[in-house]
């Protein structure tokens, strides 16, 4: 491991280094603003539009070798049928006569820069195949580059079906694993520019003709994204009105506002968030809940109140065919519309899933250099409902459920476990003890797995024996999500 992270860092360039140094200074001062190189801005654009220019292969290092980890269906690479999984990249040429650069012992990111490039151009690859050793023979293949949609980092669908005492919901789940939007083709004024609203407008619309009896929005594990992405997915489920308030540096408050009275989705509607869901997720997920338009389930989000500006350092220093990155600054401050900050605070959930992770150990919170946490004037908005009436019912419900089943049991015991670990604080040395306690959690966490998947089977078993069309949701959170959306759409019903 050591060898590793020394040769690693041998590989470290000025731009690398330039990077860390400006970042380690600016976190400091705010955990939020930096320096991204002119690599890490290309991969920050990647990220938000989900497309480049290039193969469509993920790489990763293996040893001295960048290794296939795995080619993206529907690429140039995937199309040519001649590169696979476990492929080892050693060479890269450009066009039909450029020079085969010998790529072994590089960082994967440099190798990337070299398979990289503009749509309709070709590249060259050596490679030596899965399984064979370096003494053996390489082929070499073409591709020509293209556009490379990374569509499982997009908003995607599917249907889960709940039986709660003897009434069956047929629920939507959309999960949504970033707030993306292409800015480039947005700019140009491209119709079918990439973005998150639109791609859930066609899964919600998709829903509705599938007659789903509530959605659930997952925003779990999502970080955030773009603002305006953010607006306009909450107004895909309200009429009009305000999202969310922004106050700048200067003290000035905008509201962003949702101006299509057009609603896609109507109907009953839970938002599911962990720890790991922040900025953008807390927007929509909070705008949810103030307007009473459906209910949160989970942990309490991140506690990402703040908003950063990119600035392209091309704009004061131009020089001519090199980028010199971008800088990323806080410039403001967002509120939900009832006022109060998300900042440190987070969402805090309707109904509260246990977790392993403490607010003192991860998330705005934790970190020293963040904002505090303050409150402006409430927005002028209308509620859709007041779902305070009936939260305690379903809670008693969600309580008892919880009580009966075993996985949540079993989640409790992994949490406590965890726990254990992080509380401990001296080690025993003698090799023995080590292996003797490594062998009781390796027991432990066997039991639970066996026992777990003892009664998937039995409810595979029981669904089939009652002919209901329930599929098993692995999932356990998931699942008790859907089961209080049922409650909801049980109790708004009666």
């Amino acid at each position: 491991r050591y060898k590793t992270i020394h040769k690693y860092v041998l590989q470290y360039k000025a731009e690398d280094i330039f990077q860390l140094y400006l970042n380690s200074f600016s976190e400091a001062i705010d955990p939020h603003t930096g320096y991204f190189s002119p690599k890490t801005s290309e991969d920050f654009r990647i990220n938000m539009s989900l497309s480049l220019e290039g193969i469509g292969a993920q790489l990763t290092p293996e040893n001295e070798f960048t290794r296939v980890s795995r080619v993206i269906p529907g690429g140039p690479a995937f199309k040519t049928g001649d590169l696979f999984d476990d492929d080892r990249i050693v060479g890269v040429a450009q066009g039909e006569e450029g020079e085969m650069i010998d790529v072994i012992g590089w960082r994967v990111d440099d190798v990337v820069q070299l398979i990289r490039g503009k749509k309709g151009t070709l590249v060259r690859l050596k490679i030596l195949r899965a399984g064979d050793t370096p003494d053996m023979g390489t082929d070499e293949i073409k591709i020509v580059r293209d556009k490379v949609k990374l569509e499982e980092q997009a908003a995607q669908k599917e249907i889960i079906n709940i039986n709660e005492k003897g009434v069956s919901f047929k629920l939507g789940v959309l999960k949504v694993p970033t707030f993306y939007s292409d800015f480039e083709a947005r700019a140009r004024g491209d119709k079918d520019f990439k973005s998150t609203t639109t791609d859930v407008k066609k899964l919600l619309l998709e829903l509705r003709k599938e007659n789903v009896d509530g959605v659930i929005v997952d925003l779990r594990n999502n970080g955030g994204g773009s603002l305006q992405e953010a607006i306009d997915l909450t107004g895909l489920f309200i009429k009009y009105g305000p999202v969310v308030q922004v106050r700048n540096s200067n003290g000035t408050v905008e509201v962003g506002e949702d101006v299509d009275p057009r609603i896609v989705y109507d109907g009953p509607i839970a938002v599911m968030v962990n720890r790991n869901s922040a900025s953008a997720s807390e927007i929509f997920s909070g705008a949810i809940q103030d307007y009473g338009r459906g209910i949160v389930i989970g942990e309490r989000t991140y506690g990402k109140g703040t908003v950063q500006n990119l600035i392209d350092l091309n704009r004061f220093v131009p020089i001519k065919d090199e980028k010199l990155g971008q800088l990323k600054l806080t410039v403001a401050k967002y509120y939900r519309i009832t006022g109060s900050s998300t900042q440190r605070m987070g969402v805090i959930p309707d109904f509260i899933f246990p977790t392993e992770i403490q607010s003192s150990e991860y998330g705005e919170s934790a970190k020293p250099t963040a904002l505090e946490w303050d409150k402006i004037n409430s927005a002028k908005f209308y509620k859709y409902d007041d779902l305070t009436q009936i939260i305690p019912e379903m809670l008693t419900k969600h309580s008892s459920r919880l009580r009966r089943n075993p996985d949540f049991h079993s989640l409790m015991d992994e949490i406590e476990e965890y726990r254990e670990r992080r509380a401990k604080k001296s080690f025993s040395l003698n090799l023995d003890e080590r292996k003797d306690e490594k062998e009781k959690l390796e027991e432990r966490r066997n039991k639970r797995e066996e026992l777990r998947r003892k009664r998937t089977e039995l409810k595979v078993v029981n669904n089939k024996e009652v002919k209901t069309q329930e599929t098993e949701i692995e999932d356990p959170y998931l699942e008790e999500g859907g089961r209080i959306l049922a409650d909801l759409i049980f109790l708004n019903i009666g």
